[in-house]
């Protein structure tokens, strides 16, 4: 299989932040010369404590501009969703999420063409062809054990359907969180299609906890034990590792096959008919800047978007020890984008949920 060039990523932490409460703007001729923009986003790159590169790079945007960053977070699938419900009335100006959604938000007609300074730099499979959106943040699929309780990662798939995972497997729901999407994504690759990865996940709700709408909120469980495995991805879970040292990833293989994982970009587009349709373009702009790029590892624990960016700090050495020996595929984005409703149904159909 076809591999991807890993780059090395530095962390700290970073997990979730509270969504913030808009007022309605309306895309008024006043509201848009309000320094202020409006940013949907899937959750990962904003820090508990404020020390994440959404944190960074909001702070230095306002510096530079006087303009303001709006913030509301969710599952990559409910930010789609909610961008959809006010269509009529749109309130984003930026939306950022976890593929297939920002394929979907596309499809839906939420976006306008838009290619940020430094998207040049940004490789061709990370951007869209007609500039509806361009990654910001690179980063890769994985999942999280408890390293107190698991002396040892799971190796395999098949090692979750133990009995000692009897209600300690969680993972995030298909198609409301990006990354509960990313296990349909690689259990079909692993199992070798929609049938096997519908028939393997059925077998595993007998020690599933059940459905849960945000990923971030199941690393804490993981690192008190609660959980001994969840679903995740390497930049939230390397950044959350740092505040929760019970934290270890690892990459489910199928039987005695190689551990598989595929890239899950943070990507960006400039919403169609948004408020602050200028603003939105300033802040793309600075997301892509080098200085905000090389804040990705050096901040934000994710993988730097632009090609031009390298990281080799003591963190990215660790990384890049995390990743060797796991096997990178690439998924058409475009074609599960088109056929995502049907897979959601058919994982709702075997699990009974």
């Amino acid at each position: 299989m076809r591999k991807r060039h890993l780059k090395p990523i530095a962390a700290v932490s970073g997990a979730l932040a509270l969504a913030v409460t808009l007022s309605a703007c309306g895309g008024s001729s006043s509201a848009s010369d309000e320094k202020v923009v409006t940013v949907y986003s899937a959750d990962g790159l904003k820090g508990e404590n404020g020390d994440g590169w959404y944190d960074k790079v909001f702070k230095d945007f306002e510096k530079k501009t006087g303009i303001k960053v709006k913030y509301v977070e969710g599952g990559s699938g409910e930010m789609v969703q909610r961008a959809v419900r006010e269509k009529s009335n749109t309130q984003a100006d930026v939306l950022v999420t976890l593929p297939p959604f920002i394929q979907q938000a596309d499809s839906k007609g939420l976006l306008t063409a838009y290619a940020p300074a430094g998207a040049d730099q940004v490789g061709g499979a990370d951007k869209a062809a007609d500039n509806k959106w361009t990654s910001v943040v690179n980063n890769y699929f994985g999942f999280i054990y408890n390293k107190k309780e698991l002396k040892t990662p799971p190796k395999s798939w098949e090692e979750l359907l133990d009995g000692k995972f009897k209600e300690k497997v969680q993972y995030s729901t298909p198609g409301v969180a990006g990354d509960g999407t990313a296990v349909l994504i690689k259990a079909m690759h692993d199992f070798g299609g929609q049938e096997p990865a519908m028939a393997y996940l059925k077998k595993l709700q007998s020690n599933n906890v059940g459905p849960s709408a945000s990923t971030g909120k199941l690393a804490p469980k993981v690192d008190k034990g609660e959980l001994l495995a969840a679903n995740g991805d390497v930049q939230m879970n390397f950044a959350q590792s740092k505040d929760m040292p019970n934290l270890g990833i690892w990459f489910p293989a199928k039987g005695d096959g190689k551990p598989t994982s595929f890239a899950l970009p943070y990507a960006a587009g400039l919403v169609d008919k948004a408020p602050h349709s200028a603003n939105g373009k300033k802040l793309l702009d600075f997301m892509l800047s080098e200085q905000a790029q090389k804040d990705v590892s050096a901040v934000g624990g994710g993988f730097a978007a632009r090609k031009d960016i390298e990281a080799t700090d003591a963190n990215a050495i660790e990384l890049t020890k995390l990743m060797e020996g796991v096997e990178i595929f690439e998924p058409d984005w475009s074609d599960i984008g088109a056929k995502l409703d049907g897979y959601v149904d058919a994982w709702k159909s075997a699990t009974g949920s």
